[in-house]
């Protein structure tokens, strides 16, 4: 059939993405130890090939994959996991797919692949044993703990002593106390529990996570001189802690982001303005000067 340029174009788009998806499937398939999970990916790998050649029956041309975007997806695979990795890679084509409906009408082949990309998110849902996802719900403990707890504290400090190097100093100590703590909480908890997590593991992720949460709010109090700015700093800075976090968890447990997001970030700043006002009143009321 004779195409359109405008239709032309939008194939040899896809035809690219879809071999470009193809090269970064069979390469994560070699990183997988478990076979099931291999052989899931090497299955959507050849309905992502099939689905280039549909396209190049219709263009006439062959088209390379893109170097870089093969580059990019494995390495986010091998630094977040593989699960992040391709749900990823299929969400941007979800939101390419509005571009396989409006063809339909002239390519029928078009709706085998809206149902082929579907199928694939079925089969990615049930790839969620990797051990960062088995222990998604200790990292979520050890951030939403040390988002909600650490922006109190250091907006209650900031407002009652007025000094970096005091509010950077007794937010360390806080952050490393409560990040002890709540890893020995997780500890306890994970060994009470029947489940297929290891409580020291459990702890560990927990700890960690607290900790280097700790690490990125309280970095604004030791770099800048000014305390109202460190702090407005490093409420930003947990707010993309939050946005990163939920995008992770959205992408691979498929949940919406909005919504995950404005919760965990309203907590956190509201009880950040809490814990303002309440340094300002005990800075006021006893008053304290440091």
């Amino acid at each position: 059939m004779a195409l359109s340029e405008a239709l032309r174009s939008e194939l040899i788009k896809a035809q690219k993405l879809e071999i470009t998806k193809y090269h970064v499937y069979k390469r994560i398939a070699h990183l997988l130890p478990d076979e099931s999970n291999r052989q899931v990916i090497l299955e959507i790998a050849g309905d992502e090939k099939r689905h280039y050649e549909i396209w190049q029956e219709y263009t006439g041309k062959s088209v390379s994959p893109d170097p870089f975007q093969i580059w990019l997806y494995l390495t986010i695979s091998r630094l977040f996991g593989f699960t992040f990795g391709v749900k990823l890679m299929e969400w941007r084509e979800v939101k390419a797919q509005v571009n396989y409906e409006r063809i339909v009408k002239d390519i029928p082949e078009a709706r085998d692949v809206i149902r082929d990309e579907s199928d694939h998110e079925d089969q990615l849902m049930v790839m969620l044993d990797e051990e960062s996802l088995i222990y998604a719900g200790s990292i979520v403990l050890g951030l939403n703990d040390a988002l909600v707890e650490l922006t109190g504290a250091l907006a209650g400090l900031t407002f009652a002593f007025r000094d970096v190097n005091l509010i950077a100093l007794s937010g360390l100590i806080t952050g490393i106390s409560a990040s002890l703590s709540m890893a020995s909480s997780e500890y306890l908890s994970t060994s009470s529990e029947e489940t297929e997590k290891k409580p020291l593991k459990a702890a560990v992720y927990t700890g960690i996570a607290y900790i280097l949460t700790v690490a990125l709010l309280i970095l604004p109090f030791l770099l800048l001189n000014n305390e109202l700015i460190a702090m407005a700093v490093s409420l930003s800075t947990a707010v993309v802690i939050i946005a990163l976090f939920n995008f992770f968890v959205s992408v691979t447990e498929t949940q919406p982001f909005g919504r995950r997001f404005i919760k965990m970030a309203g907590i956190s700043l509201g009880v950040a303005a809490i814990s303002f006002l309440i340094g300002l009143v005990v800075r006021s009321w006893f008053g304290l000067e440091v």
